[in-house]
């Protein structure tokens, strides 16, 4: 082998190797870049237990129960499927039945989602993009929010 062959085919290899690399790391990471999942994704893709998420959705309506030592019970729901969450802490000042919410944490054996941090919508308007897209996707829009709302123009708190 000439001296150019060998160059080319180093180079050659060097750029294979660099482009499984970057596949694979792209596969490995599809799920993680999602903002929050629904409880139908969590449903549908059947995520294990102990697998850290964020849960995003809508506090479901008669579902918050408060306990001793700041524990809260509540299910957050996209219309189409329902997760109980359970959460000790202090919860957001605007966090409230028929809202949107963003939970980090885990789904424990039991299909109950132990979160460890919740996010609440940070105004009368602020709805997240995505929240509002299922929402309308699955007919379970609120005629009274005009549009996706001022979503993505808030922040989260």
């Amino acid at each position: 082998m000439t001296r150019k062959q060998r160059r080319l085919v180093l180079i050659g290899s060097a750029l294979a190797v660099l482009v499984l690399a970057v596949g694979l790391a792209l596969t490995a990471l599809k799920d993680s870049i999602v903002f929050f999942n629904s409880p139908t994704d969590v449903v549908e893709k059947q995520i294990a237990p102990g697998t850290r998420i964020r849960l995003g959705g809508l506090v479901k309506d008669g579902s918050v129960t408060r306990g001793d030592n700041l524990q809260v019970r509540f299910a957050v729901t996209d219309g189409r499927h329902t997760i109980a969450v359970a959460y000790q802490g202090l919860l957001p000042d605007l966090f409230r039945e028929g809202q949107g919410v963003v939970t980090e944490g885990a789904l424990d054996q039991a299909g109950l989602f132990k979160a460890d941090s919740v996010l609440a919508k940070h105004d009368e308007n602020y709805m997240p993009r995505e929240v509002a897209e299922r929402l309308k996707q699955q007919g379970h829009w609120r005629p009274d929010d005009k549009d996706a709302g001022a979503a993505g123009k808030g922040t989260m708190q």
